[in-house]
Formats: structure tokens, C-alpha cells, sequence
């Protein structure tokens, strides 16, 4: 049963509750309304931390059962570490973790409700937005296709809803930074439920269907056929989907928030709803998570979905490629010649390089189109990458230095981090085709660099980034805050990147 969350925020003091949750510095530095309780309850806290080993470590935790005068059941005092410094204040992700360690805590034990105190100086409305958002994120559960539970589960049940009281200095400045990050955490559970659902509920029209919803928001929507797509001359594209029943898609969303008749910024999505590997199958180990071949495409959606909820100041566009790579009688073969929306005709030699070409002819489409002031894909592209980089961090690659600091420094602060890999000219040796003007793969040597140097030749001279997140949008848990098989990886990664950068 997935259990509710409810979280909202009161003025000071906490009131009666079943548990009561503290936050202590190194020492036990503790906030003043924390104090106020600690004195009133005339506990000898110090003897209880030195009992319990606590020093308030940043992550450790302090639990005293029915604490006399504090009007809870349960009061729990969670460690945050040493001080900040006023000049290197706590990262803004770590308010995240705290959040998350605190959903986890409170789950674990059960609990249907619990009073937050967040009185010490580092919880500013903004630190107290990414609390909330740490909480939400790790509440996250994707358990809709499961049967009823076992009886021998009953006794582990947790409470049909979860109401947690956030105790705060200003309600009202906290309440509209909690209702902007939400907007992004939306967006990160939405990226996530994509990735989630099994391929045989998420197919090429139902991706387009969801992505249809945000219409709801404001954002302009466009669903483009296959005789369309085929219209347009993209025979790349068009060359994945040619074994699947399930017919290709392009999604084009657009949010016009910025001045009119600004370049837009614009974000391209690599939405394989499966990848069997086509005529080159893959292995069957691990072939179920190809469902999650989709992860670009579900971080852009994420991320129209974050910028229209929050009204941002800017004009941006969503393209995703929505395909399925499948084996058939139709399907498309190694050694076969096409011939993209480019003009630029590639050579097929391993039909499981089928991401890149989906991303040729939606890069060109829509740098064609919209003229955007930057580009920027993701895409679950190459298992190169995660051998590389693990899931800690995700690839960039990138044709400007300037977009690539502002998205490692978006990354820093947002949680999803960036590793900036190399495109040379001497890759674009390794791509070159004997029979076509290039070639869609080179084998595994620099397997995710030589992918990027084939993107980069359907991008002209806009400034432009890719993203290979092929180790970071599945197989979690990744983090405090991702306990979920997908991790909605991009979505606030790029929401920063438009608000330190294109917004306003």
C-alpha cells in the first residue's frame, strides 16, 4: 500500500505529538526553541547523548521514548554536524539528505505523525524548500502493480498517511519556497514513473499521451506521426522503429514564458520505451531494464512539467524521439544504409546504436526549427559511459566551455552531478564509413566519445551539450533521496542550469 505524505508548516512552539524531532550541531548545539524544549523537559540531555554515544554527528540520532513535559510520545534529536561557516555555508543538497534521513527514520518506526522543529540558523526558507523536497523524494514509491500484500506483511504495514508538522520562523516565506522546489520534485516523480512502467503499459502513443497532459499546465503541445516524421526526411529515426508494431513518435512541447520572440533554450530526449537491440540482440541478462531506455525523454518531460508548475521566465522546448528498437522481419539490419533528415547518410553496423540515431534526426529537427540560444540532449546512451563513471555521475559532452561549467556547476548544487568527458577530431576517424558518410558505431574503445562525436555532426554551431546518463537514470538506489529502481536523474540538474543562467 502506497502510504500518503503530508507535510505543512506551523509557527513555533510544537505542539502535542507522537514524535518530536530536534536538530543538534557538533556539541549539541542546539536552536533556542530546541532549547526551550530541552529545559522545560528538564531532561539531562548530555548524560542521554553521552548513554547513546551522540555528539550530533552530522547523520547520528538521539531517541528518548515518552519524554515528560514535551507533549510527544517520542522525542529524537538528529545530528547535523559542525557548524557552518559563513562563507562555505552546508550545500544545498545536504538539506535534502536530512529530509530524506528523516522520512526514512520516521517509516521505519511507523509513525502517522511527527513535529519538526527547525529553529537553528542554517534552515533558510530555501534550506527548508529542499528539506521538504528530500522528504518527498525518498517517500517516493513505485508500487502500483502489486497484489495485495502478504498476511505476514500486515504487522509491518506502515499507517495509510504520514502527516509531518514543520515548526518554522515565517510561514509564509517558507510556504512559497516549499511551493517552488515542489514544482521540481513534481517534475523529478514524474521522470521517475516513466522510467518505472513496464514497457507493456508505456509504449510510443502512451509516452506521447502522458507528455500530452502537461497541456493542462500551459505548455503548447505537438504530436508528429510517423508519415509525418517520414515527411521530414527522418530516416534515421524512422529506422529504429521499423521491427516494433508500436509506431514513432516526436513530442514537441513548448513553454513560452520568456519574451516573445526570444530564442528559446531547447532539450532533447532519447525515448527508446524498449531496446531489445533490434537484429543485434542483446543478451537476455538484465534485458527488463531496457524498459528504462527512455530516461532522457522522461527527464525532459520532468523537466516542461517543473518550468511551467513554477511559471518560469524563460521561453524553452521539449523534443523527445519516441521509439522501440525490436527485432523483426521488418526491422532494420546491420550492414543497411539510411539516410537522416540531415541529408548526411550513416551506415548501420550494430543495430543496438539505435539511441544516436533517434538523437541525429531530433538534434537537427530541432535546432532547424526552434534556432534555440543552447541545446542540450540526454540520453540512457552507452553503456561505455557507466563503466566510466558508475552512477555517481553522468557524462557531458559538450562543443562550448561555457555551457559545460554552467551545467557542472548546475550539477554541484543540484545533486546530479557532471563528469565532462573529451569529443576530439581524432574520434571522428573512428566513425568515418567505408560506405556512407559515417557510421553509427566503432565498437567499444571510447564507446561513449565516439557516440558524442556522432551527435556532434548533426548539431551545427549551436551551443550544445549531451548528457549520457545511461548510469545514472536507472538502477538505483542512488543517494539519500533516490531509494526508487529509476532516480528522475536531469531534471533538477537542468531546472538549476535555467535559474542560475536563462531565466529572467
Amino acid at each position: 500500500m502506497q502510504q500518503d505524505l503530508i507535510v505543512r508548516t506551523a509557527p513555533f512552539p510544537a505542539q502535542k505529538t507522537a514524535i518530536l524531532v530536534l536538530f543538534a550541531g557538533q556539541g549539541l548545539k542546539l536552536g533556542p526553541q530546541a532549547r526551550k524544549i530541552v529545559s522545560a523537559s528538564r531532561l539531562d540531555i548530555a548524560r542521554l547523548a553521552r548513554a547513546g554515544d551522540f555528539t550530533g554527528r552530522a547523520g547520528s540520532a538521539l531517541q528518548i521514548l515518552a519524554p515528560a513535559r514535551t507533549g510527544a510520545d517520542r522525542l529524537v534529536i538528529i545530528g547535523t554536524g559542525k557548524p557552518a561557516d559563513a562563507k562555505a555555508p552546508p550545500p544545498a543538497r545536504s538539506f535534502a539528505d536530512r529530509g530524506a534521513a528523516l522520512v526514512a527514520q520516521l517509516v521505519a518506526s511507523r509513525a502517522d505523525r511527527a513535529s519538526v522543529v527547525l529553529d537553528t540558523p542554517d534552515f533558510s526558507a530555501e534550506a527548508i524548500a529542499r528539506f521538504v523536497s528530500g522528504m518527498k523524494l525518498r517517500h517516493y514509491r513505485f508500487d502500483r502493480y502489486r497484489a495485495k500484500k502478504k498476511p505476514d506483511d500486515e504487522a509491518l504495514e506502515p499507517p495509510a498517511r504520514l502527516t509531518v508538522t514543520l515548526h518554522v520562523a515565517d510561514r509564509r516565506v517558507a510556504d512559497r519556497a516549499i511551493a517552488d522546489r515542489d514544482a521540481v520534485t513534481g517534475g523529478v516523480i514524474l521522470a521517475r514513473d516513466l522510467v518505472n512502467e513496464p514497457a507493456n503499459v508505456l509504449g510510443t502513443l502512451e509516452f506521447a499521451a502522458e507528455a500530452g497532459k502537461l497541456a493542462d499546465l500551459g505548455v503548447e503541445i505537438e504530436v508528429l506521426t510517423d508519415k509525418q516524421l517520414q515527411k521530414l526526411g527522418m530516416g534515421a529515426l524512422l529506422a529504429v522503429a521499423k521491427g516494433s508494431a508500436r509506431p514513432a513518435r516526436i513530442v514537441v512541447m513548448q513553454w513560452r514564458g520568456g519574451k516573445k520572440g526570444e530564442a528559446p533554450i531547447a532539450f532533447v530526449g532519447k525515448g527508446v520505451v524498449f531496446d531489445s537491440g533490434g537484429i543485434s540482440i542483446k543478451p537476455a541478462s538484465s534485458m527488463e531494464d531496457m524498459k528504462g531506455d527512455m530516461g532522457g525523454a522522461a527527464a525532459v518531460t520532468g523537466l516542461m512539467r517543473a518550468l511551467a508548475t513554477r511559471k518560469a521566465r524563460l521561453n524553452a522546448v521539449g523534443v523527445i524521439g519516441l521509439v522501440e528498437n525490436m527485432p523483426s522481419g521488418e526491422a532494420t539490419r546491420p550492414g543497411d544504409i539510411l539516410t537522416s533528415m540531415s541529408g548526411q547518410t550513416i551506415e548501420v553496423v550494430n543495430t543496438d546504436a539505435e539511441g544516436r540515431l533517434v538523437l541525429a534526426d531530433a538534434l537537427w529537427y530541432t535546432n532547424t526549427r526552434f534556432k534555440p540560444k543552447a541545446m542540450i540532449d540526454l540520453a540512457t546512451l552507452t553503456g561505455a559511459i557507466a563503466v566510466a563513471l558508475g552512477g555517481e555521475y553522468a557524462g557531458l559532452f559538450s562543443n562550448n566551455d561555457e555551457l559545460a561549467g554552467r551545467l557542472v556547476k548546475a550539477g554541484e548544487a543540484s545533486g546530479d552531478k557532471l563528469w565532462r568527458m573529451p569529443l576530439s577530431p581524432a574520434y571522428d576517424k573512428l566513425i568515418n564509413s567505408r560506405f556512407a558518410d559515417i557510421k553509427n558505431s566503432s565498437g567499444r574503445n571510447a564507446g561513449a566519445s565516439t557516440a558524442a562525436q556522432f551527435l556532434q555532426r548533426f548539431v551545427k554551431d549551436v551551443a550544445w551539450a549531451h548528457l549520457d546518463i545511461a548510469g545514472t537514470a536507472f538502477g538505483g538506489p542512488n543517494g539519500e533521496t533516490s531509494p526508487s529502481w529509476a532516480s528522475g536523474y536531469g531534471v533538477a540538474l537542468l531546472d538549476q542550469l535555467v535559474r542560475d543562467h536563462y531565466e529572467g
